[in-house]
């Protein structure tokens, strides 16, 4: 989980510049395409043997991922990365609420909740249609979070992810045709954004897949709650987006958070897969 709070976010600071040439939106989409060749060349999964169940299960990872990483790149198009990614984390923020099981636990969402509010205040260099996006990848994330667990539970090794951005890349690959000319003749942006797919698909979202392997949703939503934390420090140490008091104070409370209930899962028969 902490491998991909740190690689997701770290690979949309490196991509960022790539915005102004192709826009957001076909940025994602040739994300998804590089990391899918990439990781169906590592994998090469035996469609054929493949049920029902677990093309049901790669459909609904695909479209999940695909919605809410569009979402996540026009959102951070438009306010900074931080602030992005502490609403984006509404979502499985919501399902940890939704799957509380003791006061002790809710205690903990409580306090990520209160983190979140201080971290998107008013006057944080927020815009309505940047937060507008952020919440749609938000819902995108709390059906990433089901996905993935489903996903992880009925595949082995990375086959699944790998059909999963197969997926993604057929239902993002309208927004990245116009763009092809562009990326061919300047092909230090398509070795960019080859890089971001490898750090950010195969590498962050493959290891945050092995972890849903072995957590619940409820709890793997509030461990999430580093995401924000890591966002921001890579904001300011890659993007100079500055940091407010008022930040640190929602750091401190998601992080906290964070911790806690890794300690309350970990303490509870079940909460864990062994």
């Amino acid at each position: 989980m902490l491998l991909g709070a740190i690689l997701i976010p770290w690979s949309a600071a490196i991509v960022t510049p790539v915005f102004s040439a192709i826009g957001p939106s076909a940025t994602s989409a040739w994300r998804f395409l590089f990391g899918a060749v990439v990781l169906m060349a590592l994998t090469r999964p035996k469609l054929r043997s493949w049920t029902r169940r677990q093309w049901l299960g790669a459909l609904a990872l695909g479209v999940s991922i695909a919605f809410m990483n569009l979402c996540f790149y026009q959102a951070i198009a438009r306010i900074p990365l931080g602030g992005a990614v502490a609403i984006e984390y509404l979502g499985p923020f919501l399902v940890a609420a939704l799957g509380k099981r003791s006061l002790r636990h809710f205690s903990f969402v409580v306090l990520a909740g209160l983190g979140v509010v201080a971290l998107t205040r008013p006057g944080g260099g927020l815009t309505l249609v940047g937060i507008t996006f952020a919440a749609g990848a938000a819902a995108g994330w709390a059906a990433y979070v089901f996905a993935s667990h489903r996903v992880g539970g009925t595949t082995t090794g990375f086959g699944g992810l790998a059909v999963s951005l197969l997926i993604a890349t057929v239902v993002t690959l309208p927004m990245s045709i116009g763009s092809t000319h562009y990326l061919v003749t300047h092909a230090h942006l398509a070795g960019r954004i080859l890089l971001v797919a490898i750090m950010s698909i195969v590498l962050g979202v493959g290891a945050e897949m092995q972890a849903l392997r072995r957590l619940r949703p409820s709890i793997a939503s509030v461990l999430f709650a580093l995401n924000p934390a890591v966002a921001f420090g890579i904001g300011w140490l890659i993007l100079n987006q500055a940091i407010t008091p008022w930040d640190f104070v929602g750091l401190a409370c998601v992080v906290s958070a964070g911790v806690g209930v890794t300690f309350d899962a970990a303490s509870s028969d079940g909460d864990i897969a062994q």
